[in-house]
């Protein structure tokens, strides 16, 4: 699986979990240079609170593009080290 952001992969792995119909990606796949902190912060009832990061490529910035889950709640604790995308990131096979 790949995220693809203004034509560049800044994440791609073979194990990736999807919950809710996000793929997750394993941080160690991501290529953080791509990644700028966000304020941002949700919180979902059964995974605990979000924390986001923006997609920067070439210049173009996607808002909160990215999340994950620092400390999820118990029901979520599968995704713990993992990392979502959307808002403009294409999630590819």
């Amino acid at each position: 699986m790949r995220a693809i952001y203004n034509d560049q992969v800044i994440a791609e792995s073979d194990d990736t979990i999807i919950v809710e119909g996000n793929r997750y990606f394993p941080l160690d796949s991501v290529k953080k240079e791509f990644l700028a902190v966000s304020g941002m912060h949700t919180v979902c009832p059964w995974k605990g609170v979000a924390s986001y990061y923006h997609v920067v490529v070439n210049g173009e910035k996607a808002e909160d593009a990215a999340w994950y889950y620092p400390d999820p709640k118990a029901l979520a604790k599968n995704i713990k080290g993992y990392i979502a995308f959307w808002n403009g990131v294409k999630v590819t096979d």
